[in-house]
């Protein structure tokens, strides 16, 4: 069980900060970071929808992989002082 726990403390680092650079990189409204990027370059011309969807996809995906692994640490922490 501690071996599986470091693990999941691992990915947990990992896939927060990645989700943070990648909701940094979103294309904002009022400009932002994603501007500091190339993202505010000709918009009309540079959006494109496709890169965004990935982009959007992606980071729904490591966002479930964030919120089960803090939920499995929950559990294992959970269960294993009650032991």
């Amino acid at each position: 069980m501690e071996i599986l726990q470091v693990v999941l403390q691992v990915v947990l680092g990992v896939t927060s900060l990645l989700l943070t650079f990648l909701i940094l990189l979103h294309k904002g409204r009022g400009g932002g970071l994603s501007d500091m990027f190339g993202g505010g370059m000709g918009s009309n011309l540079g959006s494109s929808g496709v890169a965004e969807r990935n982009l959007n996809r992606f980071t729904v995906v490591l966002g479930l992989i964030w919120f089960s692994s803090i939920v499995a640490l929950g559990l294992i922490t959970k269960f294993s002082t009650g032991a």
